[in-house]
């Protein structure tokens, strides 16, 4: 199990759905963007975050002659999103606990 750490590279709204979705699986780009409803751009800011932090990959692939872009996370992006998860859950008992 990951070590309890919040982590303000992923807690951001956006990132933190990022991480989440790609926790099981690597998606597609345009499957990302549908599901968190944002803009090819925003999407692209937060992707680029992620992959300069070591936690996301970018993989261009062909198919049927088209060329997708497809994200997951790395080994050491879901250590963070595990260990961040976990910080939240603890902060969540503390105020569960008041």
């Amino acid at each position: 199990m990951s070590e309890a750490r919040f982590d303000e590279i992923i807690h951001p709204g956006n990132r933190l759905q990022i991480c989440a979705i790609l926790a099981a699986d690597s998606m597609a780009f345009s499957a990302v963007q549908e599901t968190l409803g944002v803009s090819d751009s925003v999407l692209s800011k937060q992707v680029k975050i992620l992959q300069r932090a070591g936690y996301l990959t970018v993989t261009k692939k062909t198919s049927n002659s088209h060329l997708r872009t497809w994200l997951s996370l790395t080994p050491s992006g879901r250590e963070a999103l595990a260990g961040h998860l976990a910080e939240l859950r603890r902060i969540a008992d503390l105020a569960d606990s008041a």
